[in-house]
Protein backbone atom coordinates (compact mmCIF):
# COMPACT_ATOMS: atom_id res chain seq x y z
CA UNK A 1 0.00 0.00 0.00
CA UNK A 2 2.75 2.48 0.87
CA UNK A 3 5.06 2.03 -2.49
CA UNK A 4 1.24 2.33 -4.27
CA UNK A 5 0.91 4.97 -2.77
CA UNK A 6 4.33 6.63 -3.66
CA UNK A 7 3.70 5.44 -6.99
CA UNK A 8 0.56 7.48 -7.27
CA UNK A 9 2.18 10.65 -4.91
CA UNK A 10 5.06 10.68 -7.43
CA UNK A 11 3.16 10.58 -10.91
CA UNK A 12 0.53 12.97 -9.25
CA UNK A 13 3.50 15.45 -8.62
CA UNK A 14 5.12 15.31 -12.12
CA UNK A 15 1.54 15.56 -13.90
CA UNK A 16 0.27 18.56 -11.20
CA UNK A 17 4.13 19.71 -12.27
CA UNK A 18 3.27 19.75 -16.06
CA UNK A 19 0.19 21.92 -15.81
CA UNK A 20 2.46 24.98 -15.88
CA UNK A 21 2.95 24.22 -19.22
CA UNK A 22 -0.49 25.01 -20.32
CA UNK A 23 0.46 28.33 -20.47
CA UNK A 24 1.67 28.08 -23.53
CA UNK A 25 -1.70 27.72 -24.94
CA UNK A 26 -1.80 31.61 -24.51
CA UNK A 27 0.61 31.15 -27.11
CA UNK A 28 -1.76 28.92 -29.28
CA UNK A 29 -5.64 30.59 -28.91
CA UNK A 30 -6.71 33.57 -30.26
CA UNK A 31 -6.61 36.17 -27.12
CA UNK A 32 -10.67 36.93 -27.25
CA UNK A 33 -11.11 32.95 -27.52
CA UNK A 34 -8.75 32.88 -24.72
CA UNK A 35 -10.75 35.31 -22.22
CA UNK A 36 -14.12 33.64 -23.21
CA UNK A 37 -12.52 30.49 -22.01
CA UNK A 38 -10.97 31.49 -18.55
CA UNK A 39 -13.72 32.44 -16.49
CA UNK A 40 -16.15 29.83 -17.17
CA UNK A 41 -13.31 27.21 -16.03
CA UNK A 42 -12.73 29.53 -12.68
CA UNK A 43 -16.09 28.97 -12.39
CA UNK A 44 -16.35 25.04 -12.92
CA UNK A 45 -12.58 24.90 -10.64
CA UNK A 46 -14.27 26.77 -7.86
CA UNK A 47 -17.21 24.28 -7.70
CA UNK A 48 -15.01 21.45 -7.88
CA UNK A 49 -12.62 22.61 -5.24
CA UNK A 50 -15.91 22.96 -2.97
CA UNK A 51 -17.24 19.72 -4.12
CA UNK A 52 -13.84 17.94 -3.40
CA UNK A 53 -13.85 19.63 0.18
CA UNK A 54 -17.71 18.55 1.36
CA UNK A 55 -18.43 15.76 -0.71
CA UNK A 56 -14.70 13.91 -0.50
CA UNK A 57 -11.80 15.11 2.09
CA UNK A 58 -14.56 16.46 4.93
CA UNK A 59 -16.34 12.92 4.82
CA UNK A 60 -13.11 10.93 4.97
CA UNK A 61 -11.63 13.15 7.47
CA UNK A 62 -14.93 12.47 10.21
CA UNK A 63 -15.03 8.59 8.80
CA UNK A 64 -11.70 7.93 9.78
CA UNK A 65 -12.40 8.30 13.80
CA UNK A 66 -10.72 11.50 14.59
CA UNK A 67 -12.62 13.86 16.94
CA UNK A 68 -15.36 16.00 14.83
CA UNK A 69 -13.71 19.35 16.50
CA UNK A 70 -9.87 18.45 15.86
CA UNK A 71 -10.62 17.80 12.43
CA UNK A 72 -12.90 21.23 11.89
CA UNK A 73 -9.75 22.61 13.88
CA UNK A 74 -7.31 21.36 10.65
CA UNK A 75 -9.70 22.72 8.28
CA UNK A 76 -9.54 25.91 9.41
CA UNK A 77 -5.48 25.75 10.03
CA UNK A 78 -5.48 24.69 6.03
CA UNK A 79 -8.01 28.04 5.71
CA UNK A 80 -5.77 30.35 7.88
CA UNK A 81 -2.33 28.97 6.15
CA UNK A 82 -3.06 30.39 2.84
CA UNK A 83 -4.59 33.23 3.96
CA UNK A 84 -1.67 34.43 6.09
CA UNK A 85 0.88 33.09 2.96
CA UNK A 86 -1.11 35.72 0.60
CA UNK A 87 -1.03 38.43 3.32
CA UNK A 88 2.27 37.82 3.81
CA UNK A 89 3.31 37.97 -0.06
CA UNK A 90 0.98 40.81 -0.86
CA UNK A 91 -0.11 38.77 -3.65
CA UNK A 92 -3.26 37.53 -5.29
CA UNK A 93 -3.80 34.96 -7.82
CA UNK A 94 -4.91 36.31 -11.60
CA UNK A 95 -6.92 34.16 -13.31
CA UNK A 96 -7.36 36.14 -16.50
CA UNK A 97 -4.76 36.86 -19.03
CA UNK A 98 -6.07 40.51 -19.34
CA UNK A 99 -5.98 40.97 -15.59
CA UNK A 100 -4.26 43.29 -13.87
CA UNK A 101 -2.26 41.76 -10.57
CA UNK A 102 -2.35 44.19 -7.55
CA UNK A 103 1.10 43.52 -7.07
CA UNK A 104 2.66 42.65 -10.61
CA UNK A 105 6.12 41.58 -9.55
CA UNK A 106 7.11 38.39 -11.52
CA UNK A 107 9.22 37.12 -9.26
CA UNK A 108 7.14 37.57 -6.36
CA UNK A 109 4.10 35.79 -7.87
CA UNK A 110 6.43 32.78 -8.85
CA UNK A 111 7.51 32.88 -4.76
CA UNK A 112 4.22 32.68 -4.18
CA UNK A 113 3.42 30.12 -6.64
CA UNK A 114 6.11 28.12 -5.54
CA UNK A 115 5.05 27.92 -1.95
CA UNK A 116 1.33 27.50 -2.84
CA UNK A 117 2.33 24.37 -4.64
CA UNK A 118 4.44 23.22 -1.90
CA UNK A 119 1.77 23.44 0.68
CA UNK A 120 -0.75 22.07 -2.24
CA UNK A 121 1.27 18.89 -2.62
CA UNK A 122 1.83 17.89 0.99
CA UNK A 123 -2.01 18.64 1.40
CA UNK A 124 -2.95 16.31 -1.73
CA UNK A 125 -0.45 13.89 -0.94
CA UNK A 126 -2.00 13.21 2.54
CA UNK A 127 -5.14 12.21 0.75
CA UNK A 128 -3.33 9.79 -1.34
CA UNK A 129 -1.50 8.20 2.03
CA UNK A 130 -5.84 7.92 3.25
CA UNK A 131 -7.27 6.45 0.20
CA UNK A 132 -6.52 6.10 -3.57
CA UNK A 133 -9.52 7.02 -4.86
CA UNK A 134 -9.88 10.11 -2.47
CA UNK A 135 -6.45 10.84 -3.49
CA UNK A 136 -7.65 10.80 -7.17
CA UNK A 137 -10.59 13.15 -6.69
CA UNK A 138 -8.91 15.43 -4.71
CA UNK A 139 -5.81 15.66 -7.37
CA UNK A 140 -8.40 16.43 -10.11
CA UNK A 141 -10.08 19.21 -8.36
CA UNK A 142 -6.62 20.70 -7.58
CA UNK A 143 -6.06 20.23 -11.32
CA UNK A 144 -8.54 22.10 -12.72
CA UNK A 145 -7.67 25.04 -10.33
CA UNK A 146 -4.08 25.13 -11.58
CA UNK A 147 -5.19 25.52 -15.45
CA UNK A 148 -6.98 28.77 -14.81
CA UNK A 149 -4.27 29.77 -12.69
CA UNK A 150 -1.69 29.41 -15.13
CA UNK A 151 -2.75 30.68 -17.95
CA UNK A 152 -2.98 33.79 -15.58
CA UNK A 153 0.64 33.51 -14.39
CA UNK A 154 1.88 33.39 -17.87
CA UNK A 155 -0.20 36.48 -19.04
CA UNK A 156 1.39 38.21 -15.91
CA UNK A 157 5.14 37.09 -17.05
CA UNK A 158 4.81 38.16 -20.51
CA UNK A 159 3.17 41.38 -19.34
CA UNK A 160 6.28 41.62 -17.23
CA UNK A 161 8.95 41.56 -20.17
CA UNK A 162 9.78 38.34 -19.55
CA UNK A 163 10.05 36.25 -23.22
CA UNK A 164 7.79 33.01 -23.58
CA UNK A 165 10.36 30.39 -23.08
CA UNK A 166 11.62 31.77 -19.93
CA UNK A 167 8.16 32.07 -18.52
CA UNK A 168 7.17 28.61 -19.31
CA UNK A 169 10.83 27.48 -17.82
CA UNK A 170 9.83 29.42 -14.44
CA UNK A 171 6.50 28.74 -14.17
CA UNK A 172 7.44 24.95 -14.71
CA UNK A 173 10.35 25.22 -11.88
CA UNK A 174 7.84 26.37 -9.61
CA UNK A 175 5.16 24.04 -10.60
CA UNK A 176 7.76 21.34 -9.60
CA UNK A 177 7.14 22.67 -5.49
CA UNK A 178 4.07 20.75 -5.44
CA UNK A 179 6.25 17.14 -5.96
CA UNK A 180 7.93 17.99 -3.40
CA UNK A 181 5.62 18.85 -1.04
CA UNK A 182 4.12 15.57 -1.97
CA UNK A 183 7.30 13.74 -1.45
CA UNK A 184 7.77 15.52 1.94
CA UNK A 185 4.85 14.21 2.77
CA UNK A 186 5.22 10.42 2.10
CA UNK A 187 8.40 10.77 3.89
CA UNK A 188 6.66 11.92 6.90
CA UNK A 189 4.12 9.17 6.45
CA UNK A 190 6.50 6.78 7.45
CA UNK A 191 7.43 8.14 10.80
CA UNK A 192 4.38 10.15 12.08
CA UNK A 193 0.31 9.65 11.62
CA UNK A 194 -0.40 12.20 8.49
CA UNK A 195 -4.60 11.70 8.42
CA UNK A 196 -4.27 15.47 9.55
CA UNK A 197 -3.46 16.86 6.06
CA UNK A 198 -6.60 15.73 4.30
CA UNK A 199 -8.74 18.36 6.86
CA UNK A 200 -6.15 20.50 5.95
CA UNK A 201 -6.42 20.20 2.25
CA UNK A 202 -10.12 20.89 2.76
CA UNK A 203 -8.98 24.02 4.36
CA UNK A 204 -6.81 24.57 1.50
CA UNK A 205 -9.61 24.02 -1.22
CA UNK A 206 -12.43 25.97 0.62
CA UNK A 207 -10.02 29.23 0.80
CA UNK A 208 -9.12 29.19 -2.88
CA UNK A 209 -12.68 28.70 -3.87
CA UNK A 210 -13.81 31.33 -1.60
CA UNK A 211 -11.49 33.89 -1.37
CA UNK A 212 -9.37 33.28 -5.12
CA UNK A 213 -12.37 31.59 -7.17
CA UNK A 214 -15.48 32.51 -6.80
CA UNK A 215 -14.83 37.06 -6.67
CA UNK A 216 -13.20 36.66 -10.15
CA UNK A 217 -16.65 35.74 -11.19
CA UNK A 218 -18.99 36.68 -8.96
CA UNK A 219 -19.48 40.10 -10.70
CA UNK A 220 -22.36 41.57 -13.16
CA UNK A 221 -20.86 40.40 -16.55
CA UNK A 222 -24.39 40.51 -18.13
CA UNK A 223 -27.42 38.04 -17.50
CA UNK A 224 -25.85 35.34 -20.45
CA UNK A 225 -22.54 35.25 -19.25
CA UNK A 226 -23.52 35.48 -15.45
CA UNK A 227 -25.85 32.45 -16.26
CA UNK A 228 -23.06 30.65 -17.52
CA UNK A 229 -20.65 30.80 -14.89
CA UNK A 230 -23.08 29.53 -12.43
CA UNK A 231 -24.03 26.90 -14.65
CA UNK A 232 -20.34 26.19 -14.78
CA UNK A 233 -19.48 26.77 -11.14
CA UNK A 234 -22.70 24.25 -10.86
CA UNK A 235 -21.42 21.37 -13.54
CA UNK A 236 -18.29 21.25 -10.80
CA UNK A 237 -20.28 20.28 -7.75
CA UNK A 238 -22.35 17.47 -9.77
CA UNK A 239 -19.05 16.09 -10.58
CA UNK A 240 -17.39 15.88 -7.92
CA UNK A 241 -21.26 14.48 -6.17
CA UNK A 242 -21.73 11.98 -8.63
CA UNK A 243 -17.80 10.60 -8.22
CA UNK A 244 -18.44 10.44 -4.52
CA UNK A 245 -21.72 8.29 -5.03
CA UNK A 246 -19.77 6.35 -7.31
CA UNK A 247 -17.35 5.39 -4.87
Amino acid sequence: MENESFFWILGGGLAMSGLALVGGLMLLLPERGLQRMVLPLVAFSAGSLLGGAFFHMLPAALESGAPAVRTFAWVLVGFVLFFVLEQFLHWHHCHRADAECRHPLTYLILLGDALHNFLGGLAVAGTFLVDIRLGITTWAAAALHEIPQELGDFGVLLHGGWSKGKALAFNFASALTFLLGGLLAYSLSLRLDVGFLVPLAAGNFLYIAASDLVPEVNRHFGPVKDLAHFLAFVAGLLILYVLRSGL
